[in-house]
């Protein structure tokens, strides 16, 4: 059963997309990009990150909900979620930043309505300033995603904070949080969008129709595959916007 509210509260190219992106030089492109140095104090500071220990970064819900239990807040959907169970959007919920538990959940893009169009997402999400989830469920079924700490944009480097993390449900949700390694978050152009790096590896990437996409491990956030198999056939995408 998805997840329904009440109003009121609411291959696959992989080597050749990593090939692009690596001959742009990464490095040089993130220490020189403008909008990477507009990250917030207070967004860093919030950033829960790991540097020490075996899977340190990788938060199973049991061990978050366990420190950080909630009694009064919980998820406010403006609609229903097509992807997500109710019990899912509350263990998502349970991770996400304080700053954001008394935001609402407001869809502004899914392939159901407005297509597998890359553009068309730039087009409903470039215009927000606000953090954002994005949920998929590739051909397998395997529901995955991730948290972005900023709007998802065309940019020419990558941007975001440690507030942004991967995730997967398998079958229950698992965290991948931010490592301190590098700063590769996000980073957008109008042939992928890309969610951590590091030596040639993308933690999560999407291609231009948002019909193909990938998942290695990667140094930003050491996660594991999130779906089935590192190349992935997407069947449907929401972008959840906090406000």
């Amino acid at each position: 059963m998805h997840a329904k509210f009440p109003w009121h509260r609411r291959k696959v190219r992989y080597s050749q997309v990593a090939s692009k992106l690596n001959d742009e030089n990464v490095s040089d492109v993130c220490s020189n990009d403008k909008d990477n140095q507009e990250v917030t104090t207070e967004r860093r500071k919030s950033s829960i990150c790991c540097t020490d220990g075996e899977n340190l970064n990788t938060v199973t819900t049991t061990q978050f909900v366990k420190d950080n239990t909630n009694d009064f807040n919980e998820p406010i959907l403006t609609e229903e979620s097509k992807i997500l169970s109710v019990d899912q959007i509350n263990q998502i919920f349970a991770n996400l930043p304080p700053r954001l538990t008394a935001s609402s959940w407001t869809l502004v893009y899914c392939t159901r309505h407005h297509g597998f169009s890359l553009r068309n997402l730039y087009r409903t999400s470039h215009l927000l300033d606000c953090s954002m989830l994005a949920v998929m469920c590739d051909s397998y079924n395997q529901v995955f995603g991730v948290f972005c700490s900023d709007p998802l944009r065309i940019s020419r480097g990558f941007y975001g904070s440690g507030e942004t993390f991967l995730f997967c449900f398998s079958p229950n949700l698992k965290v991948f949080k931010w490592t301190s390694n590098n700063s590769y978050f996000i980073k957008g152009n109008l042939e992928s969008l890309v969610f951590g790096g590091g030596s040639g590896h993308f933690g999560l990437w999407l291609d231009e129709d948002l019909c193909h996409g990938g998942s290695n491990t990667c140094e930003t956030f050491n996660n594991d595959i999130l779906s089935k198999t590192q190349d992935f056939i997407l069947k449907d995408l929401e972008l959840w916007a906090f406000p």
